[in-house]
């Protein structure tokens, strides 16, 4: 997926575990079929799993987990990851790299989530909204979201043919013009797609991958409306979460930016990831359509 991607496999797991974790080093290694771009995950044993960062910024995101997880987990209301250890570079591989504890669910299917997923991704939303910042780090995407109109543009113009360009670029625009927020910065878990949410029954039971969190607009929490929900189910969780019809605006934008950057780059080398942006930009557009903010 990645030019400078690090390709992974048992052999080397098993090598890095021998080699600083040995009392581990017997466990079963299993790799998890995964559409994930950040990180090869393994599964150890029954309640294990080691992640392997593809590339060199995924590895940053191991010390980050490691730090934070464990004082966010305990005003959660659904299971988190619990870093058990930290990796060091080894065996050729190049980056840090983690063990954590194993968490079951299925990751949804894209944009089909109902009402009871809708008021639990908000309950999960709010609570962490609700995380005292003091020493928080901003993040991945901190930014405010005028300034990736540069980035947003050049995959619009990677996807001409691809999509209805035009109508994306005036939805884009029209987000844009959304006021920035007022308020302060707040956690946010920054990536709340499908592959990193896990479900039984159709309800949350945990949320993963918190490699992007950190303090940002509210509004980027918003993106699991398009990302994970029905239509219905997406009024459900904009009424739970509470939020004006600025911010969810802007979570909007948030949204549509995010899947044309998917799209672009993935079109060809994660057909799930591009299938799963393909399908968010067609909500988008049909929402703008239909009730334009």
């Amino acid at each position: 997926m990645h030019a400078d991607e690090t390709k992974t496999d048992t052999a080397l797991v098993r090598r890095l575990l021998a080699g600083q974790f040995p009392a581990w080093a017997d466990l079963p290694v299993e790799r998890v079929g995964s559409h994930g771009t950040v990180n090869a995950i393994y599964r150890l044993g029954t309640d294990m799993a080691v992640r392997l960062p593809r590339i060199e910024g995924g590895s940053k995101d191991v010390a980050t987990e490691s730090r934070w997880l464990p004082r966010l987990a305990p005003h959660l209301p659904f299971a988190v990851p619990t870093p058990l250890a930290e990796g060091v570079p080894a065996e050729g591989y190049p980056w840090s790299w983690s063990v954590c504890r194993w968490l079951d669910g299925t990751n949804p299917a894209p944009g089909a989530g109902g009402a009871e997923l809708a008021a639990d991704i908000a309950e999960f939303v709010l609570a962490l909204r609700g995380v005292d910042p003091a020493g928080a780090p901003p993040a991945y995407r901190s930014e405010p979201l005028a300034s990736r109109g540069t980035a947003t543009r050049a995959a619009l113009d990677a996807l001409h043919g691809v999509i209805d360009t035009g109508a994306a670029a005036a939805a884009w625009s029209e987000a844009l013009r959304a006021p920035a927020p007022q308020g302060p910065a707040v956690w946010v878990h920054g990536d709340l797609q499908p592959g990193n949410v896990l479900v039984s029954g159709g309800r949350l039971s945990a949320v993963i991958d918190f490699g992007c969190m950190g303090l940002a607009d509210p509004a980027v929490d918003l993106i699991p409306g398009w990302y994970l929900l029905r239509a219905g189910a997406r009024r459900i969780f904009r009424t739970r979460v509470g939020v004006d019809a600025e911010t969810w605006a802007r979570g909007r934008g948030w949204a549509l930016s995010i899947a044309l950057m998917e799209l672009s780059y993935y079109r060809t080398s994660n057909p799930v990831m591009a299938g799963t942006a393909r399908r968010v930009i067609g909500e988008i557009l049909e929402e703008t359509r239909r009730a334009p903010l």
